[in-house]
């Protein structure tokens, strides 16, 4: 019997679900860290794309010290979240957005799972759905959500239901040379 409640315990942990990643060498990694710069203030910019990030899902509070997030993540429902892109000065900038589906995907590391993005750069990751700015044109009343379990975006979710949140912004972030 106490060996099937330490079994549980262990399965049904947060901890013992992990990111899964493909470990050949042969496949390039979609989102390497080399691609990115990550700023003290808590935004990373992706120098393929020229978009900075938060680099904690939103709700968390970057905390460099420690280089982790602190606080609790927050899920919105689509005009909250729009409404939270508008009101948001994280860096002390005042451009920031709720990225299109495009935009979203960018993030997304193939070559992994659970969460599929990589979370070396990107701290305070979820599996869940994410919010895009992409409304559903076949029904308005849905937006395009990317999740980032296996890293899809097959389905749209009701503008009133919560997802969580990932910032944006347009910028130049400086080429590394390689």
């Amino acid at each position: 019997m106490q060996i099937k409640m330490i079994l549980a315990a262990a399965l049904f942990s947060p901890f013992a679900i992990a990111q899964q990643c493909a470990s050949s060498t042969s496949v390039p990694l979609s989102t390497p860290d080399d691609r990115f710069i990550i700023n003290t203030d808590g935004t990373v910019c992706d120098t393929k794309t020229d978009i900075m990030w938060q680099r904690c899902t939103f709700g968390f509070v970057y905390n460099a010290e420690t280089e982790s997030c602190d606080n609790k993540e927050q899920q919105l429902n689509w005009q909250q979240a729009l409404a939270a892109a508008n009101n948001s000065r994280l860096g002390d900038y005042d451009d920031w957005q709720l990225p299109n589906v495009k935009e979203l995907a960018t993030l997304v590391e193939r070559s992994c799972e659970d969460p599929a993005i990589n979370m070396t750069v990107f701290l305070g990751n979820h599996s869940g759905n994410y919010w895009t700015n992409t409304t559903n044109v076949k029904d308005i009343s849905r937006a395009w959500t990317y999740q980032f379990s296996d890293g899809l975006n097959d389905s749209s979710s009701i503008k009133t239901s919560d997802a969580f949140v990932r910032l944006m912004r347009y910028t130049f972030c400086p080429k590394s040379e390689q």
